[in-house]
């Protein structure tokens, strides 16, 4: 694993890869290719890019975040009656901490996973009747642009369309609703809203938040702050796909930072796409010759991967995922 930077780093606003969905989509012609390339390049050179005009409804979106603002306003007794380990819903306030942190992320968030689809014993807030409904439409709406995200990216690595699809199929890809109450006086010195981390699935899909706060880290080693319109998407490559790829495509580190203004709260809808876990994550032989012809990364199923990440941030479910 490459080094983590020293902090604090240079704050500076590079050019952010955009690459555009509808060209991804299209049919014939050079405007698909060029899509692809453009996002591969992004991947393997920057670990991120915008994706422009998302297939992800703006007004589904404003809904999702209005139902789950009713939901984190509940008094706290009602929100812990949902908290269920691996079969998605709440997880309490600063419960989760970066890999290599000691003090907690200052979140809480709900979780809808494929348990909670599937299952009439799942939790969902029965407080908020509409609240189901929408994040089922919105997990639907985010799972078919991540699989074209996952086809794009396995035809710029050479493989057959479907090869990361067919790996993240029956996934417990994690939709996130992560709420960063206001700041109290008593945080622990030096938390954060979410610390400097890597994601450890294959790809993240993050929605506009509803106010700044999210933090990339360049190459270059530069903090680049980003905030996307409600029809744009954050896209960012996780810890299992540089596995996979034996760091041609690196994941990218990433934060949360706190606001100047203490009393403002924050809201952000991550979605993890995660491979099944029996799934081989070990450095494929095509990519070593581009990455120095020797093995950099370990030899480790998804499985594995996913519980000695879960005990390093200190989360008890089998669920996955630690940005918002």
């Amino acid at each position: 694993m490459r080094e983590r930077p020293t902090w604090p780093l240079k704050m500076t606003q590079p050019t952010i890869p955009i690459v555009n969905y509808s060209d991804l989509v299209g049919v014939g012609g050079g405007a698909r290719d060029r899509a692809i390339a453009h996002l591969g390049t992004a991947l393997q050179n920057v670990g991120f890019f915008i994706l422009d005009r998302s297939p992800v409804s703006s007004a589904l979106l404003q809904q999702a975040y209005q139902v789950a603002t009713q939901f984190f306003e509940l008094p706290e007794p009602i929100k812990a009656q949902y908290q269920a380990s691996g079969k998605g819903g709440f997880t309490a306030f600063a419960q989760e901490q970066a890999k290599g942190y000691t003090v907690p992320d200052l979140k809480e968030f709900w979780h809808v996973n494929a348990y909670s689809l599937s299952y009439t014993d799942a939790p969902w807030p029965q407080e908020i009747p509409d609240f189901q409904p929408i994040m089922r439409r919105l997990y639907a709406e985010l799972e078919a642009c991540a699989r074209v995200l996952l086809q794009a990216c396995a035809l710029y690595l050479g493989q057959p369309a479907d090869w990361l699809v067919d790996m993240a199929t029956g996934g417990n890809t994690v939709l996130r609703l992560a709420h960063y109450p206001p700041l109290l006086e008593t945080i622990s010195p030096g938390s954060l809203r979410a610390a400097p981390h890597e994601d450890i699935n294959l790809i993240t899909l993050l929605c506009s938040a509803t106010v700044p706060g999210l933090e990339i880290l360049s190459q270059a080693g530069e903090w680049v702050p980003v905030q996307v319109n409600p029809d744009q998407l954050v896209v960012d490559t996780g810890d299992m796909l540089q596995n996979l790829t034996n760091g041609l495509i690196q994941s990218t580190t990433h934060q949360v930072v706190n606001p100047h203004q203490a009393d403002l709260s924050r809201l952000s809808i991550p979605f993890f796409v995660h491979p099944r876990p029996e799934v081989d994550l070990s450095p494929q032989p095509q990519f070593l010759h581009r990455t120095g012809g020797y093995r950099r990364y370990p030899e480790i199923t998804a499985g594995q991967y996913l519980q000695q990440r879960l005990q390093e941030i200190k989360v008890k479910t089998d669920e996955g995922g630690t940005d918002g």
